[in-house]
């Protein structure tokens, strides 16, 4: 379909007329003038990154007296809490335990796919954040699947409820077995109770069905904002629901401003009062705990909360920090959220949140991933629920209103923490008010002795290359486990995304290209504490590790990846760990080759990716197989 301002693949408005509506397409149109702005904006992006690494610059705080670009909001002013933002919505004020993960599957009938969002609404979470993002698959028309399944499960069609009857009785019974009681009484009367949320895709990802007039891949961003809020906003508002949105991977308030800008052409293309939209902002980049309170102010009246998300935001910290010698991570397992500069992080996050506007009102503090599975021996189970609980307890104590778990059979297991507690919600909850030192800086990046170790390497290599060929299979969220674990009940799967393979690699990157010293022997490769982390090193490890996941049974490694993704997931680890120029985003190189299985293809396209990076800092984004005239 070509129209003046977009151009979408194939027969896809046909194949899928009930998600590319009339009205849809009118207002991507209407729109489709921002994929140029998107486009400037991460060109500048990638620049800044550039100087800092050339210059050995860290990250700043703004000139308290400066504009935020694209306002006229001064940033003391954002700072002082000097702009208009909007009362907390009915259904928000309450979301103790908010589940994630994605409304489709992959390969699947409409029938098997749409029970994904069957469990999350049966699942007794306060909201379930259905994302278009880092857990969803965008192998052939995932994304679109996902927009379906969601339109006609808040629709209440036919198919949905029939389904949903049948997974109410499925979720039933595991709940009889391992709590000892339903956790569903009435099932229609359960679909009511979960506030839906969506995540669209950040603003440095490109859609794969649509490019601009002129042949210019789409922001995702425009894409799936304007999908989700034109197919649903009827219903929801019927409903007498919001219409909640999460944004990711925002690094600047002039980033920010731009999404605020999108959202304020929507609700005028639509007809919506100005700040109807309501959207949560993912802190999952160090920039933006620089900017915290410019975000809240440029995004004002939509603005309701920040979520505190681990996994990216170790990413972005390795990122923003490749040119300094001395900064090198530990081993995975030791970044919790109470490790140096994530404890800062959060600090930072819930004083932002209880500052007030000029209207007196807070914002919500979302904890971060729970990302346990309760399936395995009974005794994992119980150490892993233990820690889960934990958790969960210190971010309740440390002023959360809730968090995230990554599974179903996670919500009545951590949502009677803020049971207990009782409060809706801790807007308001009084701490120390923000302050802008260098001290406050080098908090933010602050590392703490931990261990570096072999295991700690075959963990993160492991999972890197189970997640690639995972992602690659149109699984971006799954039960991962190091291989040297499989048939180990007693390690449970965690549920792992984008996220979480994304950050395995940067620390493997920094531990190459730093030569990170190990802080324990290891007998079986011959290193001793204190040997460096070496390419050759790095080489054996990884052969290692691909060769048991080559060996391992179907239950782990599906037998026909094997030879298909599975090759491919280990170039994309190779090329990415041992490249001098650290690529920006894992997902980048697994994106151009999605659909993809043909390994010397796969080579091509990461060799053009690598040398257009390192030449002048474009990335490839587009779908490489979406040829237009």
């Amino acid at each position: 379909m070509n129209s003046s301002k977009i151009i979408v693949r194939n027969n896809l408005t046909a194949l899928y007329k009930d998600v590319y509506t009339p009205e849809a397409l009118s207002a991507l149109s209407a729109l489709a003038h921002f994929n140029v702005e998107i486009k400037s904006l991460m060109t500048a992006r990638y620049e800044r990154r550039r100087k800092r690494q050339e210059q050995h610059r860290s990250i700043t705080f703004l000139d308290a007296e400066s504009i935020i670009p694209r306002t006229n909001i001064r940033v003391k002013d954002a700072r002082d809490g000097k702009f208009e933002g909007s009362p907390i919505p009915h259904d928000l004020q309450r979301q103790w335990i908010q589940g994630t993960g994605p409304a489709a599957k992959p390969n699947a009938t409409l029938e098997s796919s749409i029970r994904n969002v069957a469990y999350a609404l049966l699942s007794g979470a306060d909201g379930w954040m259905f994302d278009g993002e880092d857990a969803l698959g965008q192998i052939n028309t995932m994304s679109l699947d996902n927009q379906r399944n969601l339109k006609l499960a808040i629709l209440k069609d036919e198919l949905f409820l029939k389904v949903a009857e049948q997974v109410a009785g499925e979720m039933n019974k595991w709940a009889r077995d391992f709590l000892g009681d339903d956790i569903i009484k009435d099932w229609q009367e359960q679909l009511h109770f979960t506030t839906k949320i969506f995540r669209a895709r950040g603003l440095h990802l490109d859609d794969r069905h649509i490019r601009d007039a002129n042949g210019t891949a789409m922001a995702a961003s425009i894409v799936d904002l304007v999908l989700y809020v034109v197919n649903n906003y009827q219903s929801l508002q019927k409903a007498g629901s919001s219409i909640v949105l999460y944004l990711p991977k925002i690094q600047t308030a002039e980033e920010a401003a731009l999404w605020n800008e999108l959202l304020s052409a929507l609700e005028t293309q639509i007809g919506l009062e100005a700040g109807t939209i309501k959207v949560y902002v993912l802190v999952e980049q160090l920039e933006a705990t620089f900017q915290l309170m410019e975000i809240r102010a440029v995004l004002g009246k939509h603005f309701v909360g920040f979520n505190t998300g681990r996994w990216d935001y170790i990413n972005s910290v390795s990122d923003a920090m490749a040119w300094d010698e001395t900064f090198l991570n530990p081993n995975i397992e030791s970044i919790t959220m109470t490790y140096g500069y994530m404890r800062n992080y959060e600090d930072r996050v819930r004083r932002a949140v209880n500052t007030k506007d000029s209207r007196g009102n807070f914002a919500l503090w979302q904890g971060g991933m729970e990302a346990n599975i309760p399936v395995g021996s009974e005794e994992g189970i119980s150490a892993s629920m233990k820690k889960a609980l934990a958790g969960a307890e210190r971010e309740q104590r440390d002023g959360a209103s809730g968090k995230w778990v990554a599974h179903w059979k996670m919500v009545h297991i951590v949502r009677p923490v803020w049971e207990k507690a009782g409060a809706q919600n801790q807007l308001g909850r009084p701490f120390p008010a923000l302050t802008y030192t260098a001290q406050d800086a080098a908090g933010l990046t602050l590392i703490e002795p931990a261990p570096r170790t072999i295991r700690g390497a075959r963990n993160l290599l492991s999972v890197a290359l189970q997640y690639g060929n995972a992602f690659l299979q149109g699984m971006q969220a799954a039960a991962l486990k190091p291989a040297d674990f499989f048939g180990n009940d007693d390690i449970l799967y965690l549920m792992e995304d984008m996220a979480t393979g994304e950050i395995r690699l940067s620390i493997l990157w920094e531990w190459i290209h730093k030569g990170a010293v190990l802080t324990e022997d290891a007998p079986e490769t011959g290193h001793r504490k204190g040997a460096a982390f070496s390419v050759s090193l790095f080489e054996q490890l990884l052969n290692e590790e691909y060769i048991k996941l080559r060996k391992a049974d179907n239950r782990d490694v599906y037998e026909s990846s094997k030879s298909t993704t599975l090759p491919i997931s280990h170039l994309i680890a190779d090329v990415y760990c041992r490249s001098a120029i650290k690529a920006p985003w894992f997902i980048d190189l697994l994106n151009i080759n999605l659909n993809n299985a043909d390994l010397e293809e796969a080579k091509k396209r990461v060799k053009a990716y690598m040398e257009t990076f390192a030449k002048d800092g474009t990335r490839i984004t587009e779908n490489l197989d979406f040829k237009t005239p």
